[in-house]
């Protein structure tokens, strides 16, 4: 959790970076914002700190791996070094992500870089560098009722409860690459890829949150498609294994991954397959998940929301499939009408 309650906002340099390869304009600002309003401050914060709810973090990279070649961590390792190179280093980033808005799709947008000192991260105490993109502005009405006649206008402006793009890096644990967070309300491919991959370069942390959201969507990759190449399985039964994994994970401290697969697959078949379907997975998608470690209940909390537990038949009914599957029964009538019947032992 980030605590930003009595956090003080150092610095703020905002430049306008446009898309590169549409030949927009990259507008660098002279100087920092005048920061003496306090209103204006308030309002800031809230902007650039409120969409963060921390728990899922990531380190810098690079393509080799030495964090230390990587443009983002060399300027802000020097802004938090020197107060004086935050302004020429807020001007190194903006050029940087200049450079790789190169995606025909990418918007221009308002590029924030902030300093901010007396935030707490998991009760640890930090200094901060935050990046925030705005690309979406908004028109308000402002309304002047200063005299008996009053009059009404617009104008464009950013939403500050609408942050696009974010990223806070943390002065902790350096040797590591730092501690950071992002955001990205973007759910398209080429806009994640160009902010997190391109931009940024980071990777996540070697955490339990990580292991157990990464090990969740592992194994509903598999139920929900991966099985269906080897084997007939009806839906009933992918949602029972989908239920299986949460009970797992909502009834363990900890996680083995044999133990795991005993009690999800049970046949020594499918624990193969899924082996198989697992290993393939981690080295396309570059992840390292271990056989064993502490399950994080916030990482459970988030994956269970997209665990779904519901069969959809045409238009007219929903069953919540909530345990045992073997209490679902499937078939066809000889005329071509499928059917469920449905055990039970008492009603409610």
């Amino acid at each position: 959790m980030i605590d930003y309650s009595n956090c003080n906002m150092k610095q703020v340099a905002v430049h306008v970076v446009g898309n590169k390869t549409q030949e927009d304009a990259l507008r660098l600002s002279r100087s920092t914002l005048d920061l003496s309003d306090v209103e204006l401050n308030k309002l800031l914060i809230r902007f650039f700190l409120q969409s963060f709810p921390g728990m899922e973090y990531y380190h810098f990279t690079f393509s080799n791996e030495d964090f230390t070649l990587n443009p983002i961590y060399t300027f802000a390792s020097a802004m938090f070094k020197d107060v004086d190179a935050f302004y020429p280093n807020s001007v190194h980033m903006a050029r940087h992500l200049y450079e790789a808005s190169v995606h025909p799709n990418i918007k221009s947008g308002d590029l924030f870089i902030a300093h901010f000192s007396n935030v707490f991260l998991e009760g640890e105490k930090a200094e901060v560098i935050g990046l925030f993109k705005s690309e979406n502005r908004q028109p308000f009405l402002k309304l002047d009722g200063a005299s008996d006649t009053f009059s009404l206008d617009y104008a464009d402006g950013i939403n500050v409860d609408k942050l696009d793009k974010g990223c806070l890096i943390f002065n902790l644990e350096r040797e590591n690459g730092y501690k950071i967070c992002i955001l990205d309300k973007s759910n398209k491919a080429y806009e994640a890829q160009y902010w997190r991959d391109l931009f940024l370069q980071i990777r996540p942390s070697d955490d339990n949150f990580h292991h157990t959201k990464d090990f969740l969507t592992v194994a509903r990759q598999y139920i929900t498609k991966g099985l269906a190449k080897e084997y007939e399985v009806s839906k009933a039964e992918k949602i029972d294994m989908l239920n299986k994994s949460i009970d797992y994970f909502s009834g363990h401290n900890t996680f083995n991954k044999a133990d795991f697969e005993k009690q999800v697959f049970h046949h020594d078949e499918l624990i193969d397959s899924f082996q198989r379907f697992d290993q393939g997975y981690q080295e396309k998608k570059g992840l390292r998940i271990d056989d064993n470690f502490e399950i994080s209940t916030p990482a459970v909390k988030k994956q269970t929301r997209i665990f779904r537990s519901v069969l959809k038949l045409d238009k007219n009914f929903h069953i919540y499939v909530h345990g045992d599957s073997s209490r679902i029964e499937r078939g066809i009538e000889p005329d071509g009408r499928k059917y469920y019947k449905i055990y039970f032992d008492t009603e409610s």
